[in-house]
């Protein structure tokens, strides 16, 4: 389980309602809203504006979920690189540099520890980088990928009312209130999950008033007042960044993989993998559940802990408990709950809620 496996698994239920409202605001476009009194409809649509800003930034990611720190480099063989870079993402803060050129040009850059990960995308090409890995992975996107977003004629008001219905039935919204963030102006809403069954209290978003670009989300767990968990930016600039920094090319000495989407087949292969990544099921997650209580699962061979020598075996059982049928750990925020059979399970919801879906 690499770093970029676990991801989805621990985000999809904190960010669904974003999701649900994602596909449809896409290219809509909406009046600033600055000065006035929007409603949470009005805030939504206006984050489809921001789909062609141009902006440099620093954005902080902080995570508060009871998991004591662990020190880098702890545990070994295949637990080394995977569980634990897994772990530092929960228990420790990150930094990363975002450079954005409109739809189809964006580089993120996150700096650790001597060691860097790259994104970079620049219109079809999409490039990521892993400097401690020496990896690099190129993927090829359809040439309709852009073309496909375009389509629909649904006025912003429109759109905003679907994005709130479909939010409705799992979540209430409330009244934005205005606050700053980064130095700009921004309108802020609540998303309160209606359901018990999830781990998460409440996710704040707080959206430029002049752009619609979203600058900061804040996701409360249950009982709690402070954040469990926060990625916002601290510094950030509008206009077009450099055109050299979203072109990449991997050293020589790199282990490079390609993926090239951009025929018809592979796209079709693509939107049926939509559960997975880019169409490749080998390690993609699946998902279980809806709304605030998704479970997502990587499968069988993901977790391989047989070949863990003493000091790796030590930190999974230190950070991990016994339940039926594997090893589970439940964080104010997230539970991930790695099977017998080497699968893993993960999600914002309690660890018997993944126990009962594994089996």
């Amino acid at each position: 389980m690499k770093k970029s496996a676990w991801l989805p698994a621990v985000i999809a239920p904190v960010v669904v309602a974003g999701v649900i409202a994602a596909p449809a605001l896409a290219n809509a476009a909406s009046t600033p809203l600055a000065g006035a009194n929007p409603t949470a409809a009005d805030v939504i649509a206006s984050v489809a504006k921001s789909s062609d800003a141009q902006y440099s930034g620093k954005l902080a990611q902080t995570s508060d979920l009871g998991l004591p720190e662990l020190p880098t480099g702890s545990g070994g063989s295949s637990l080394e690189g995977n569980a634990s870079d897994a772990l530092s993402m929960l228990t420790q803060s990150h930094t990363a540099r975002v450079y954005v050129d409109g739809a189809s040009k964006q580089r993120i850059q996150v700096t650790q520890q001597l060691a860097e990960q790259d994104l970079v995308r620049n219109g079809s090409d999409v490039w990521t980088w892993d400097s401690k890995q020496r990896e690099a992975t190129h993927v090829t996107l359809p040439k309709d990928t852009a073309k496909s977003l375009q389509n629909g004629t649904t006025t912003p008001a429109d759109i905003a009312k679907q994005a709130i219905d479909a939010i409705t039935p799992s979540t209430t919204v409330s009244k934005p209130i205005s606050t700053t963030v980064a130095g700009q102006r921004a309108w802020q809403i609540t998303l309160t999950p209606k359901s018990s069954d999830t781990l998460v209290g409440r996710v704040q978003l707080a959206v430029d008033q002049q752009t619609g670009l979203p600058l900061r989300a804040t996701v409360l767990a249950q009982g709690q007042s402070a954040p469990a968990f926060q990625v916002g930016y601290t510094s950030l600039s509008y206009g077009a960044p450099a055109s050299r920094l979203f072109d990449f090319t991997p050293p020589s000495n790199a282990k490079v993989t390609t993926k090239d989407l951009s025929g018809e087949a592979d796209h079709a292969k693509h939107h049926d993998g939509a559960k997975g990544h880019a169409g490749d099921r080998s390690g993609a997650p699946t998902t279980t559940g809806t709304g605030w209580a998704t479970i997502a699962e990587l499968p069988a061979g993901s977790a391989d802990t047989s070949s863990l020598d003493a000091d790796g075996t030590s930190l999974l059982n230190q950070v991990t408990r016994a339940v039926d049928g594997g090893r589970a750990i439940q964080t104010s925020l997230v539970s991930v709950y790695l099977t017998d059979d080497g699968r893993v399970l993960a999600g914002a919801v309690p660890v018997s809620s993944l126990v009962a879906a594994a089996k």
